[in-house]
């Protein structure tokens, strides 16, 4: 019998609990991205926050994918020292932080660093430490399209900030981000009319800036459920995160419109046996994202499951099927919010062929490398 694709030859090697990579489904989501955004690598931003890894960074780079999205300084700096010619830290940069993205941009002169504003106050910030530093950093305008967490609202007021901007020293208006994580429904047809609906606005006022002479360069679009539809509008740039790794709480609502592979799993052992159709697992809060409700990870050989208690190293499975489980048995799971999970474990085995064969780093799981 052909083995499952999760099927690890040589996993006695893996101590767990451990993040699996593989390769092979790795490289199938990329091409998909690819497929969806046209076959325009161009039209890509890609967020790191899912993976946080220079391999992966490195190979979006070969395949023409240069420009990217982070959440934090410490991708931010890892996409540079990979070979990404463009990065957009969608995040207000206050405090040091706006010292260190200027340090960044003096750091890597060959790449072009930006963040995102959504008050003067935040555009200030930025250009005092670009002045400071002799550099120029770009700024895109964070629209607020109905998600409430950050951004300002299209109208006015955004239009004045978008003007200081362009007005303001040390920093370079780029264009608009608008992240729309708010729009997550199941059917394919309700997401479109939402999304369609939160972006009208978007649209509107990206034609009024024009009018008044500024030039929107770029439009940053949505994320991972909304992919295939901004992708079909030409004058938008994707930036995808999940897509590279997925998980089963895309992929159970997904399948049809967005069907990548999972990429990454979660490797656990059976610890203990404790009664009767029990299971405990090496896999507790502090391996897989605690903030999703219970199953925070299915797994493959048992989807059945049903979860009893998890604790800081522990997860205790109930199951009609215990007594097919020996000690030291592995099992292979598969989170359902993979971005928190990944940055849980410093480094990913990497599977290739069904076999180990690698160690990668999660590079950016530290808030800081060298900057």
């Amino acid at each position: 019998m052909h083995p499952a694709w999760f099927h690890v030859e040589n996993e006695h090697e893996i101590p767990s609990p451990a993040l699996l990579f593989y390769r092979e489904r790795i490289e199938h989501n990329l091409q998909l991205m690819l497929k969806i955004a046209g076959g325009d690598a161009q039209r890509l931003r890609p967020h790191v926050k899912t993976h946080k890894t220079a391999q992966i960074i490195a190979r979006q780079v070969e395949l023409g994918i240069t420009q990217f999205k982070c959440s934090t300084i410490a991708e931010t700096e890892m996409c540079a020292a990979s070979g990404a010619t463009d990065v957009l830290l969608a995040m207000p940069c206050v405090g040091p932080n706006a010292h260190r993205l200027a340090e960044l941009a003096l750091k890597f002169p060959d790449t072009r660093f930006s963040s995102i504003a959504d008050d003067e106050a935040t555009i200030r910030m930025l250009a005092e430490a670009a002045e400071k530093q002799g550099v120029t950093l770009g700024l895109y305008l964070e629209l607020d399209c109905g998600m409430g967490r950050t951004g300002i609202v299209p109208g006015d007021e955004a239009a004045l900030l978008a003007h200081t901007m362009q007005n303001t020293p040390g920093v370079q208006f780029r264009g608009l981000h608008a992240y729309d994580g708010h729009i997550h429904d199941d059917s394919l047809e309700v997401r479109k009319e939402s999304c369609d609906a939160a972006f009208a606005p978007v649209h509107q006022f990206r034609c009024r800036l024009q009018n008044e002479g500024i030039v929107v360069k770029e439009l940053v679009a949505g994320g991972s459920p909304t992919f295939g539809i901004h992708a079909a509008h030409a004058d938008r740039t994707l930036s995808p995160g999940t897509t590279v790794l997925w998980d089963f709480g895309y992929g159970d609502k997904y399948p049809v419109d967005l069907p990548f592979q999972p990429a990454a799993v979660l490797l656990a052992r059976v610890i203990s046996k404790p009664g009767k159709n029990r299971l405990t697992l090496d896999l507790g809060h502090k391996s897989v994202a605690p903030e999703q409700p219970q199953p925070r990870v299915r797994f493959e050989e048992l989807p059945d499951a049903t979860v009893i208690m998890q604790s800081e190293e522990h997860l205790v499975l109930e199951t009609e099927r215990a007594h097919e489980f020996a000690i030291g048995q592995a099992l292979h799971g598969l989170p359902r919010h993979v971005c928190p999970s990944v940055s849980m474990h410093g480094e990913a085995h990497v599977i290739e062929g069904g076999k180990h064969v690698d160690r990668w780093t999660v590079t950016a799981r530290n808030r800081r490398i060298t900057v």
